[in-house]
């Protein structure tokens, strides 16, 4: 076997991982902290071996040159783009919890997110532990994979540089998030401002009464009371979303 059939089929195999792993680093679910960093290593290894075979002819780069650094370069940002666009489907549920407990009085209460490592109000961390059961429910796990095997047709690998509208439409969809964690979280934020509303009318109506010591429990059962009523339609809600945020996925490759 000669050098350069060597590093063919050494290039057909490192050029997918290295798409796959800047996926895992990114996506959410994979590439949480809850997954250790040998786990995450292990599954792209996994994947590029059951992968490789079925991917299309990959160009022929030396080893160490300017081409290969850019088809590294290439490939993480790829896998860390998807990854990213996928981790933009559980902020819509951030959004809507950070909403909803900044109206009702809780925006001070917040708690680590043992997925990202970071503080949130608690109503995000609730909302998130939930979508993220409804999320391997549904199968959303799959579906990610399977939009990241696709990825390897539509955006074969090259050394050619990432079309710039993919990485616009990837920022375009921060509008999406925005006014769907707005949508979910419209009825709860309706129902707190009617409250608010009331206590402003009693305030002007009894100057005397501490609407601070009054306004905030009220507030906070109430919120909590709305919470527990639109549980019931959470379901339904998620699934639409979901639907509508694959739907989004397909359309950016």
């Amino acid at each position: 076997m000669s050098s350069e059939e060597l590093g063919a089929y050494i290039g057909a195999f490192l050029w997918p991982m290295f798409r796959i792993m800047g996926f895992f680093l990114a996506a959410p679910i994979f590439g949480s902290q809850l997954v250790p960093m040998r786990i995450r290593v292990v599954m792209a290894v996994a994947i590029t071996v059951l992968l490789a075979p079925l991917l299309p002819e990959v160009p022929l780069v030396q080893g160490v040159s300017v081409g290969a650094f850019l088809v590294v370069t290439q490939q993480l940002l790829i896998g860390a783009a998807l990854g990213f666009f996928m981790q933009l489907l559980f902020q819509v549920f951030v959004m809507a919890g950070q909403l909803i407990a900044m109206q009702m009085g809780l925006g001070f209460a917040s708690m680590m997110d043992p997925a990202n490592g970071v503080n949130v109000a608690i109503m995000s961390t609730v909302y998130m532990m939930i979508v993220m059961l409804l999320f391997v429910t549904f199968g959303g796990h799959l579906v990610m994979l399977e939009i990241l095997i696709e990825s390897f047709t539509i955006l074969p690998i090259s050394t050619f540089g990432v079309e710039a509208g993919l990485m616009i439409r990837v920022v375009n969809t921060l509008s999406w998030v925005f006014s769907s964690g707005l949508v979910l979280a419209l009825p709860a934020l309706t129902a707190l401002l009617i409250t608010n509303f009331a206590f402003g009318i009693m305030t002007r109506a009894a100057p005397q009464l501490n609407i601070f010591a009054l306004g905030f429990p009220v507030a906070l059962m109430f919120g909590l009371f709305i919470i527990w009523i639109t549980l019931g339609t959470f379901l339904d809600s998620a699934e639409n979303i979901f639907a509508e945020f694959f739907a989004m996925a397909r359309e950016l490759l």
